[in-house]
Order: C-alpha cells, then structure tokens, then sequence
C-alpha cells in the first residue's frame, strides 16, 4: 500500500507522489514568539514531528523546515510592556520552545529559520508582485491585490463576494478592496525597522512563510503544513502571493492538524482555556502527553482533560509494563541447550509468532492510512497482549523462545523510533510513573516499598494471613502489588 495523505486543497486523500523521486520537502509553520507555548502548539509540533520521521522510516530523504515568526504586533507589544527590545523577547521565547520540544522528543528539523534574517528574500518577492501587478504600495505599506488572483480562497473554499460584502476597510488603511492583505508594514515611531524601497518598515506575517520556504524548499515542494486555524487567512494568503509571484504551484499537498479542545469548546488564549506545555509537563511526564496525541487522528479534534490524560498514561503503562517483563527475560540466562522445532511453541506462542511476523506490515499500513497514529498503537497494543499471554505460559525459556521475545523487543523499538515513544528505561519509567501516581494517593512510595517488604518477611515465615492484610491494606489505599517469579513491584489502581 503506497503512503495516502488527506491534502487540504483537494479534500481528498492522495497518493503521495513527491516532486523529485526519493526526496521529500516539507515545511511547517512555527510559533509567534512572545510567550510560552501551549498545548495546541504541542499537538501541532509533535503531529509534524511524527510526519517527518515517518518519512524518513519509508526511505525518503527530508528536507524540514520550520519557522520561527521573530517580528511582530506581539512581540512588539509584549517588550514595550517590559520595557525591552524585541530581540530580547523573541531570544527568550526561542529557547523556551526549543526547552519544550526537547522535553517532548521532537526531533530537530533540518532547518529553522527566523524571519528577520530573510528581509532581503522578503523585498524581492514583494518587487516581483507590485512588478506583476499584484500589489500596490500605499504610503510607506505595501499591500496584496487578492482580486488580482483568481484562485483566491481555493484552499478553505470561501467565497470572495461573500466576504467582500461582510468586510470593511477600517478608519486609516489605505487597501483598496478590504480583503487585500498586508506585505510590508511601515514602522511606527520606536518600532523596529529595516530599510525597503517604500521606506523603512517590517513584513507582514504571511509573506515571511513564503520567503522562507522558497529560499530552503524552490518555489514549488510537497508538503506544507499546521494547524486547521492558518488554513484562513495564512495559508490562503501564502498561496496567493507565491504562486502569483512565481507562476507555478506552490505546494503539492496541504495537511492540517485538528483542534484541541477543552471541555469540548476549542481552546485558545483568547477564551482563557488554555494550558501551558510547562503546565502540564508539572503533572505528567512528556511521553504520556506525546501519548495522548497520537491516540487520536491528527485530523481530528482531541479532547483535553486531566482524565483524558491519566487514560494516556494508563495505556503507556501497559505498554511499558510489557517491556519491563520482556527485559526481565532477556537477562535471564536460558535453562537449555536444545532448539526445539518451530512445531513445539504452543498455540499462544504460535499465535506471537504470528503477531510478530504481521507487525511491520500493519503497522506500516496504518501509516501509509494518512498517518493513523491511533490504528498503528492499537497494532502495539494487539502485539502487547499476545506476548504478555505467551510470558504468562512459558514456564522455562528455551533459545527459541528467547528469540521470538528478542524479536518483540526490536519491534517495539521499531515503532517507537517512528512514534517517539520507549525513549526511557521500562523499569526506570514504570517507577517514576509510580511515584507520579503515588503522589495522588495517601501514601508515599517509600511506605509502599516498606510494607512489601514487610509482606515477604511473613511470607517467607508463612504467615500467609499478615501477608494479606499488608496486601488488602495497600489496596485499600489504591495500590495494586504485581507479584512474579522476579519479586513483587506495584502501581496505583
């Protein structure tokens, strides 16, 4: 099955046939530096970083771009409000998301551009369009004639008359039609500028993206993506202007991220219902968050909540707790010498060994499913329960079985270098996810290790009846003891 991706532009899903065979250009929005990022920007970033390792997975060579906006209104705003440059605040809030994507296992693009080191590449392009007609200059700005550009609007496939008719030109714009967009803006007094043929002023947000993915990518490459919110105007405008500029397509295929929502209302700054990355990495650790985004399409709306994210890290867990039951067994050394026929595994050990020979190819193809994260851990979670069925069974490890739970584990480490995902230790993971959990139950996790060790001395003295009241005590207290032939861990119910 050839890799399908849902493009915007056509509302189809699409094989993915790149402009040069073997290569693969992408480009994605960045951030708006003037705050910390939220939960949105980490939906968007870990969507795109998944996009990018999934193609070099399937053998591409991947050229990602990703931006980042250094000027403009709120970066402004945010240092006269403390009485600072606009350097200083966009300095900060870079390394604050590059703080948090680190955090989160993004990997890093292989370029990340700023827009104030492209004003040169921005000029040219804006002298191109006012050369061809399409834009106009008006008092130190500059603007964008959209009627000039009969595909205007093709990506959300609104209609210009309709939103002629509902637009005004507000009390000091100079556009000619309300819908013209701003190219370059004249500075303000104490603004930052740069020196253009219309006078000293600063670009406009949406011909930064188009200067910058042309000087990385060619006038035409593959993919472009970002959340559903730049489709209009962003998105929309970006097309305008380069394809008018350069007479050509400027992207082959437009992906979107869905929204993330809180209490089923979309979030955003503007409604005060938005979570910080940083917030939410004090209650739950990266992998778990990372986890809660994949378990749903990317295209589709997520919902955000406390719960939603304990659900996330339940499911980790399993995951995890299977690997930590796999590692106990490669570090034990086998009990036999014989290699037993293929015919000898049991039926549940057969039925692994089918899971295992059928994982890459479904995982692959859930993939290739516009990048269905949510289908490919649900193939994880199948190969999960087949070997925690087989571990149970298997009373003593013969060099066979050995090498089918080894093939398990390579798997496992397969996918989750295309999902970002078994980063950590199992064992040191599970134990921090423990102590996250402990912290919410009424008993700390140096009690919880005290009382099991009080539980095995009665039960090597045979004092089964303490045992189990340390037992029913614990889990009075929401903490389930796991007991195995390796010892006795635990977790929060």
């Amino acid at each position: 099955m050839a890799l399908r991706v849902y493009n915007t532009l056509s509302g189809e899903k699409e094989i993915f046939v790149p402009q040069q065979p073997g290569k693969a250009g992408m480009y994605v929005c960045g951030v708006t530096v003037y705050d910390y990022c939220h939960i949105g920007h980490a939906r968007a970033n870990v969507v795109f970083d998944i996009i990018y390792r999934y193609l070099k997975y399937a053998g591409y060579d991947v050229t990602y771009v990703r931006n980042y906006t250094d000027i403009d209104d709120k970066i402004i705003n945010r240092a006269n409000q403390e009485g600072t440059d606009y350097r200083t605040i966009a300095d900060r809030y870079i390394r604050a998301f590059d703080e948090d994507m680190d955090r989160l296992g993004l990997a890093r693009p292989t370029v990340e551009p700023k827009a104030t080191d492209h004003i040169g590449g921005i000029v040219a392009i804006i002298e191109t369009l006012i050369e061809k007609g399409h834009a106009y200059a008006a008092d130190g700005d500059v603007y964008f004639a959209v009627e000039t550009y009969p595909d205007y609007l093709k990506l959300s496939g609104r209609n210009l008359e309709e939103m002629q008719a509902g637009a005004r030109v507000e009390v000091g714009e100079k556009k000619r039609n309300p819908m013209d967009f701003a190219l370059w803006k004249g500075s303000k007094p104490g603004e930052p500028r740069w020196e253009s043929p219309w006078g000293d002023g600063r670009p406009g947000w949406h011909i930064e993206c188009s200067a910058m993915s042309m000087k990385f990518l060619g006038k035409s490459f593959d993919i472009h993506g970002g959340g559903k919110d730049l489709i209009f105007p962003h998105h929309e405008n970006e097309i305008a202007q380069s394809e008018a500029a350069n007479g050509c397509r400027f992207v082959r295929y437009w992906l979107h991220n869905g929204f993330v929502n809180i209490n089923s209302e979309k979030m955003s700054k503007s409604l005060g219902n938005f979570f910080t990355i940083r917030e939410v990495l004090q209650k739950f650790d990266p992998e778990t968050l990372r986890f809660f985004i994949l378990s749903a399409h990317y295209r589709s709306p997520i919902d955000f909540s406390d719960q939603s994210l304990d659900e996330a890290r339940t499911g980790l867990e399993r995951i995890y707790s299977c690997l930590a039951a796999i590692d106990e067994v490669l570090n034990e050394p086998s009990t036999s010498n014989e290699l037993p026929a293929v015919e000898s595994l049991s039926p549940i050990g057969l039925e692994l060994q089918e899971k295992v020979e059928q994982f890459i190819p479904r995982f692959v193809e859930a993939m290739d499913d516009d990048f269905n994260t949510a289908l490919a851990l649900g193939v994880l979670f199948e190969m999960v329960r087949a070997t925690n069925r087989f571990l149970a069974e298997v009373k003593e490890f013969t060099p066979l079985s050995l090498s089918l739970v080894a093939h398990v584990s390579h798997l496992f480490d397969e996918a989750g270098g295309v999902l970002g995902l078994f980063t950590s230790r199992p064992a040191v993971w599970l134990e921090a996810s423990n102590s996250a959990r402990a912290g919410q139950v009424d008993v700390s996790p140096e009690e919880i290790e005290l009382l099991i060790a009080q539980r095995a001395e009665a039960r090597r003295a045979k004092d089964f009846t303490r045992g189990d009241e340390i037992r029913d005590l614990l889990l009075e207290k929401g903490i389930q003891l796991l007991d195995s032939a390796q010892g006795t861990s635990w977790k929060v119910k």
